[in-house]
């Protein structure tokens, strides 16, 4: 460039809609953002909602166009979307690069040396960090990122995570090059590491303020949100293997503290935990990493947003799980999460996304126009969009719509609890609340569903899912053999009665017995 020396520490932010909040909790701890769009898709509905972000951060935004090498890159109508996102997009402003060739690439690390500050920070203050991201290491215990505000950091300091009130002795220190590279000290404007040596996760939580226990900094920063999780499913161990997975989900939340959890019984799963998730997606990624990352494998229950139910008596119930949902005769009125999504499309897919929208009780808002795309404001109940609707809606765009989505407000809606029982005996995991429009087809479905999935025993196993104390929908899962006394030899009639007994006899008892589900039980639920 000049010449000089310039340290760049970047943050590689996902794009899907549910992780809004890894964005702002990166861009917290930035000076600026690289805003990138890709040329053959244009400005999509989660470029839209990430500008914000980063504006509400009053952050310097560079915009850049990517993959214009692509012969199906449409770079003229890119450039008019991104101006039509904001004014001072203008294609002398918007740099033009090819990752995968290098091309204009160094002309992005040149305009963010002229276009973005560089870290303010006050030398000679006390000492100031934000705990930004953090890991667990079994051999060296909590390792968190830090960015400094102000004053100096260095190895073998005695430190204080001011909200979580914890002290300890920085064991070591260093920054990202961009494995971690260790380093006597640290100055304000510097992002790094600090290997904390504290083994409990649950006392490193991210946006905590790091500073001095000897001259500790007077006013701590202001952190993050919380997230609000939307989604909410129960994860059990598959192998009984409970203290693995509650030393992994620990850990899993230190890194990731965007999902909570909490400690809950199953009747037919045994102990496992009750965790909110941003989306299904979310819910997904945590999933994979529990088992790429920690070898744990879960049965996962069907997701469920939040309800608020208010009962007879006006007392307020807050359900996360279909189990605790009150019996219908003790409910006044019950209220579901409702969201604004906001779809950009092409104009030739209104007709179809407006078509799927409203199968899921969406209601339309607003139309705007985004350079040659549509934007689609909708009102629909967060349920409707927590399973395939994100899919769903690719499929009918043909992949060129996108979708942001924020919460609007709770809404009375007539809602039901659907219990399922499997040989007589009702499995609580299988639970779950509907729309008592859509309750008899979806029951259908899934009995139906459960007949391949459930395991099949020597007798035949009723499967029958059971709304308000009525049941509504039944099958049988059919036995792994035909019935010896009808299928069978010709018998006489008193070895016919003996071999009916001893079947009855049979069947009693296997009726008691506890039959093993497996995961695929429980996705019959995800498939409706």
């Amino acid at each position: 460039m000049d010449g000089q020396e310039y340290e760049y520490n970047l943050i590689d932010t996902p794009g899907h809609v549910d992780f809004n909040y890894e964005v702002a909790k990166s861009l917290a701890a930035t000076e600026g953002a690289i805003l990138l769009v890709d040329a053959t898709q244009g400005v999509q509905a989660q470029t839209i909602a990430n500008y914000r972000i980063a504006k509400q951060r009053q952050l310097t935004l560079i915009p850049v166009l990517n993959k214009v090498d692509l012969p199906s890159a449409d770079i003229d109508a890119a450039l008019a979307q991104l101006n039509d996102l904001d004014s001072a997009f203008t294609p002398e402003q918007v740099l033009q690069i090819s990752a995968k060739t290098g091309q204009g690439v160094p002309a992005v690390l040149e305009a963010i040396k002229q276009r973005l500050p560089a870290p303010q920070g006050d030398l000679h203050q006390p000492l100031k960090a934000l705990v930004f991201d953090s890991l667990y290491d079994p051999y060296q215990g909590v390792i968190a990122y830090v960015r400094l505000i102000d004053g100096q950091l260095k190895s073998q300091q005695a430190l204080c995570l001011m909200q979580g009130q914890q002290d300890f002795n920085g064991k070591a220190i260093g920054v990202f090059a961009p494995q971690m590279h260790p380093q006597e000290s640290l100055s304000a404007g510097d992002v790094g590491y600090v290997v904390t040596g504290i083994k409990d996760p649950r006392k490193v939580r991210v946006g905590d303020t790091l500073t001095s226990v000897a001259t500790p900094t007077q006013r701590p920063l202001a952190g993050y949100q919380p997230a609000k999780s939307m989604v909410f499913a129960g994860l059990y161990p598959k192998n009984n293997d409970y203290p693995a997975l509650k030393e992994a989900v620990q850990k899993l939340n230190l890194n990731d503290p965007s999902f909570t959890y909490v400690e809950e019984r199953s009747e037919a799963l045994g102990v496992g935990f009750r965790c909110g998730f941003l989306g299904t997606f979310h819910l997904q990624i945590i999933r994979e990493r529990l088992h790429d990352e920690y070898g744990v494998d879960v049965l996962t229950t069907a997701p469920n947003v939040t309800y608020h139910v208010t009962l007879t008596n006006g007392q307020q119930v807050i359900v996360n799980n279909p189990v605790q949902f009150p019996a219908f005769s003790l409910i006044k009125e019950v209220t579901e999460p409702f969201m604004k999504a906001e779809i950009t499309m092409p104009a030739d897919n209104l007709n179809a996304v407006l078509k799927l929208a409203e199968q899921h009780k969406g209601t339309l808002i607003d139309l705007a126009n985004s350079g040659d795309l549509i934007v689609a404001s909708l009102k629909i109940p967060l349920s409707e969009i927590a399973y395939h609707f994100f899919s769903e809606l690719k499929s009918v765009s043909h992949g060129f719509a996108s979708l942001s989505t924020a919460f609007m407000a709770n809404e009375v809606s007539d809602l039901v609890k659907v219990e399922v029982d499997i040989n007589y005996a009702p499995v609580d995991a299988l639970t779950f609340i509907v729309h008592r429009e859509d309750a008899p087809n979806m029951t259908q479905q899934l009995v139906a569903n459960l007949k391949t999935t459930v395991p099949r025993q020597l007798y035949p196993t009723p499967v029958q899912a059971r709304i308000e104390g009525k049941v509504i929908a039944r099958v049988d899962v059919p036995p792994l053999r035909k019935n010896a006394a009808v299928n069978g030899e010709q018998h006489s009639t008193s070895k016919k009665a003996a071999l009916l007994r001893r079947q009855s006899a049979n069947k009693r008892r296997a009726s008691k017995n506890t039959i093993k589900l497996p995961q695929s039980v429980f996705n019959a639920i995800l498939s409706l």
